[in-house]
């Protein structure tokens, strides 16, 4: 007996799973990256970061709740491949006047990899017929923009041209 083909609705909590697991990898290493920092901007970056990220985690289990299954998560290795740079960024750099700007990096890379997902779910909850689904994707997806935004402008205004240090 064939297996009946996978749907949207399949692809849809299969990316859920992955990106509810990605929040809650994110929120243990928030506080790492908040204690690397040396720019005060940048620590409260993070630690405002890792609180909003509790809320993506809460609506991730509204959303859950909304497609009628148990918020649960999938090892997401995407995530774990960019938490894994950061990691070597805080180790590597530990010392440097660069830290700062590798954390801001890797901080964007976690950044839009949660926004392609929840601009994807978004989408595909739309197509799916779950509007309350997707006006939660919508909030979230936003306000990683909103975060997305604050460190270009961290780096831009003041963490990169620190990370140039005394040679520069």
């Amino acid at each position: 007996m064939a297996s009946e083909p996978k749907t949207l609705n399949d692809l849809f909590i299969d990316t859920l799973k992955d990106i509810y697991y990605a929040e809650k990898q994110i929120l243990k290493t928030l506080p790492k990256m908040a204690k690397a920092a040396s720019s005060l901007d940048l620590k409260a970056a993070f630690e405002k970061h890792r609180d909003e990220t509790e809320t993506h985690v809460e609506r991730l289990s509204q959303v859950f709740e909304i497609a009628g299954k148990a918020p649960r998560g999938k090892t997401c290795d995407a995530i774990l491949g960019i938490i894994e740079e950061g990691k070597e960024i805080m180790e590597e750099y530990s010392d440097s006047p660069a830290l700062d700007a590798g954390l801001v990096a890797a901080a964007q890379a976690v950044e839009h990899y949660e926004m392609t997902r929840y601009g994807t779910l978004k989408t595909w909850a739309t197509q799916l017929g779950l509007k309350d689904a997707a006006a939660l994707l919508e909030q979230t997806l936003r306000e990683e923009e909103t975060t997305d935004q604050l460190l270009t402008k961290l780096g831009v205004t003041a963490v990169n041209k620190s990370a140039q240090g005394e040679a520069a």
